[in-house]
C-alpha cells in the first residue's frame, strides 16, 4: 500500500518491504555485517508485525549504536495514547495513524516522504554519535 500510495504521489523512492519484525532485522543487521545492502534513509514501521511486533523492532533499533540514527516513523492503525506514548518512550521519531481512506494515506506518506527526506537534515552514516 505505500508503494502505491508513493507511485501514486510522484515520489520517487526506493523502497524496500520486510514481511515481518524478524526480516526488518535481518536486513537491517546486515548493514554492519559488510554486505552491499543500502543503509535505509527513514524507515516506516507498522506495530502489527507478525513474529516480532513493531515495539520490540523499534526497541532493538534504538540500541543498536548503528541503526539508531535512523529515522523511524510509526505509520500504524492504531490510535490508542498507550502506544503512542509507549513508541516516543521507545525513541521514534514520529508517530502517525494511518487513515483509512487511500487518497488521504497517499499525501500522509507524501508528507512523511517530503519532511524526513527533503526539510529535515540527517546524519551521514559515518557521522553519528557513537556514544550515545
Amino acid at each position: 500500500m505505500i508503494q502505491v500510495a508513493l507511485l501514486d504521489q510522484g515520489v520517487p523512492a526506493q523502497l524496500r518491504v520486510a514481511a515481518d519484525g524478524v526480516a526488518a532485522m535481518t536486513y537491517l543487521r546486515a548493514l554492519g555485517a559488510g554486505r552491499r545492502v543500502r543503509r535505509p534513509d527513514l524507515i516506516l514501521l507498522d506495530l502489527n508485525l507478525p513474529r516480532r511486533d513493531g515495539r520490540e523492532v523499534l526497541a532493538e533499533l534504538k540500541a543498536d549504536v548503528d541503526l539508531r540514527s535512523i529515522p523511524v516513523v510509526v505509520l500504524t492503525a492504531s490510535a490508542a495514547e498507550a502506544d503512542v506514548a509507549a513508541c516516543y518512550d521507545l525513541q521514534a521519531n514520529a508517530f502517525v495513524t494511518k487513515p483509512a481512506n487511500l487518497d488521504q494515506f497517499a499525501e500522509v506518506v507524501r508528507r512523511i516522504d517530503e519532511f524526513f527526506l527533503t526539510e529535515v537534515r540527517l546524519p551521514l552514516p559515518d557521522q553519528r554519535a557513537r556514544n550515545v
